[in-house]
Order: structure tokens, then C-alpha cells, then sequence
């Protein structure tokens, strides 16, 4: 008997995907690079390097640290600026066959809003990620932990672009409930959590920080817990669509966090060591719905049979 058509397609307020996989910022550079190890036209969207208004040398070395399950970084946004992406990097990802999802981050509320502007009406931009959660910088990234100013910087950009606005944020606070909520009440189409969490590497026969930058985002593996935690915390907290990112690297992964309550997932460091990966799971997914009786990714999201939690 012929297996049932799958349906992968996912819906995150206005913007629409083909499946669920797409791949996260800073992991992934500008595609090109890629190119030769996943087939780009296949995936749910890709993200970039997030971009600035200007551009940026980044943090001094060293910049990344192996650990224990995972990585630290702390790249500090190193980029050549929103007027080199367009004219240099844009058009060849508008070239892939997938949706291209922009990551910016601004300095304050008005320049995510201005660069949010700059990429309005742009075909090629299928939607604005709003990286208010980088640990790695000072300024704007970190409006993602005050609820008032999280609201205020995904309102202003909603207004300033015609562009979806995904909101991405940070686990370093007490409740990112609270600063999801934030993010729905500006208006934003899905929230995308958690980037990384803050954490350090310490040379002890040196008596020195291992970073240029003494602290840094830890991400792969040993984050993904907190990752499922935070988004089945949301899912229970907002409507608005989630976007799970955080150690995700098997089927196995995916699916757990499609279960807590993401409608889409990034894949991240994940890319760094095994960049086929994205492949693999999306070749999978359809055996993984079908082991669930289900024929729609849809039809999987958010159905987490959970106890309420007891207690404080």
C-alpha cells in the first residue's frame, strides 16, 4: 500500500514555509559555503549572519571554545554592514530556492526599526529575525531581557517593515514567558527562542578567561534542555507561533520540541560538525508524523501531554 503524502508546510503568522527545518544564524554563514554539503532549494529557510547597520570587526580572539556538550562564542557580531549584505550577499541567497529569513540587530529600538525599513518591500526577504538576545555585545541586542523595550523594538519594527517579524530571544532572564508575551504584544509574527546562554572557559595553569571577551554564548547540546523548557514555557504563555532553536542536532530532537510547542526549529552549531544533518532530518520527518498517525506537521505542534506544574 502507497504511503500518504506528508504535509510539511508550516505557517508562522504571515509567513509561510515548506517544512519546518531551517537553519540558524551564525552557523550557516551567507549559504555559499554550504552549498556542496545540503541541497539549500530543500530547506525550510535559512537565516543568515545577522547584520548591522555598520559594519563590525567583532570581539577579539579567541572567539569560540570548544566545551563539554557544546561551544562557546563570542564573536560579537562580526559583520560588513546591512548596505554590503544587499548589494553583495542578498542576491545570491535570493538564488537558492528557499525562503531567506534576515537577521539584524541594531544598537537601539530606532535602528532595528531602520534597518528593518531598509529591507521592506524586498521580494528576496521572506521575513526579519530580530536578534535582541546576542550575549556577546552591549546595546540593543540585550533589549530582549526588559519586557517594556523587547515590546517596543518589535512594534516599531513591525511598523517600519511589511516584512513577517520574527522575534528572537534570549534565556538569560527570570521568565521568558514574560518577554514572550512582550514580543506578541509588539506584534510579532513567531518568537524564536532561546539563543545562547551566557557562560565562560577558564584557563587555570593561566589564571585566564579562555574568550578575548572573558564570557560568551554556550550553545549545542548541553543547552537543549533549557531550550525545550523555555519553549514549552512559551507555548503555554502566547499563541503566537514558536521557532525552537537549542542543541537540536537528530529526529529526535526535532520532534521533541515540535511536541513542547515550536512549529519550526533552527538547527545551529549542529552545522559546524555535521553539516549534512538538515538533510537527513528532513528525509526522516515523514516516517517520524506517520509513527505518530498523523499526515500534517500541524497536527504534531504543542501536544505535549504534561501534569501543571506543582508548586513554585
Amino acid at each position: 500500500m502507497e504511503a500518504v503524502a506528508v504535509d510539511l508546510e508550516v505557517r508562522l503568522g504571515r509567513l509561510r514555509l515548506p517544512n519546518p527545518i531551517l537553519t540558524a544564524s551564525g552557523t550557516f554563514g551567507y549559504a555559499r559555503e554550504m552549498t556542496g554539503f545540503v541541497n539549500l532549494a530543500s530547506l525550510g529557510g535559512i537565516v543568515p549572519k545577522t547584520i548591522t547597520k555598520r559594519p563590525r570587526p567583532g570581539n577579539k580572539p579567541w572567539r569560540t571554545i570548544e566545551t563539554t556538550g557544546g561551544m562557546l562564542n563570542s564573536i560579537g557580531l562580526d559583520n560588513d554592514g546591512i548596505d554590503a549584505f544587499i548589494e553583495g550577499h542578498l542576491p545570491y541567497l535570493a538564488s537558492v530556492g528557499c525562503p531567506i529569513v534576515v537577521s539584524i540587530a541594531g544598537c537601539d529600538e530606532n535602528e532595528f526599526a531602520e534597518l528593518a525599513g531598509r529591507l521592506s518591500g524586498r521580494p528576496e526577504v521572506a521575513a526579519i529575525e530580530l536578534n535582541v538576545s546576542c550575549p556577546n555585545v552591549s546595546g540593543g541586542v540585550d533589549l530582549g531581557t526588559n519586557p517594556a523595550r523587547c515590546e517596543q523594538v518589535v512594534a516599531l519594527a513591525r511598523k517600519a517593515c511589511d516584512r513577517p517579524i520574527i522575534a528572537k530571544l534570549t534565556p538569560n532572564v527570570t521568565s521568558v514567558a514574560d518577554i514572550a508575551k512582550a514580543a506578541e504584544a509588539g506584534g510579532a509574527d513567531a518568537i524564536a527562542l532561546i539563543n545562547t546562554c551566557l557562560g565562560m572557559a577558564i584557563d587555570w595553569k593561566r589564571r585566564k578567561p579562555m574568550l578575548g571577551n572573558v564570557v560568551g554564548g554556550l550553545s549545542g547540546p548541553a543547552i537543549k534542555p533549557i531550550a525545550l523548557r523555555c519553549v514549552y514555557q512559551a507555548a503555554r504563555a502566547v499563541k503566537t507561533p514558536l521557532i525552537g532553536i537549542g542543541g537540536i542536532a537528530t529526529l529526535d530532537d526535532v520532534m521533541e520540541f515540535a511536541v513542547a510547542g515550536a512549529s519550526a526549529v533552527q538547527l545551529g552549531t549542529v552545522n559546524f560538525y555535521d553539516p549534512t544533518v538538515a538533510g537527513r532530518i528532513l528525509a526522516a520527518l515523514p516516517g517520524a508524523l506517520r509513527e505518530l498517525k498523523a499526515n500534517r506537521w500541524v497536527d504534531i505542534v504543542n501536544t505535549l501531554d504534561a501534569p501543571a506544574p506543582q508548586g513554585k
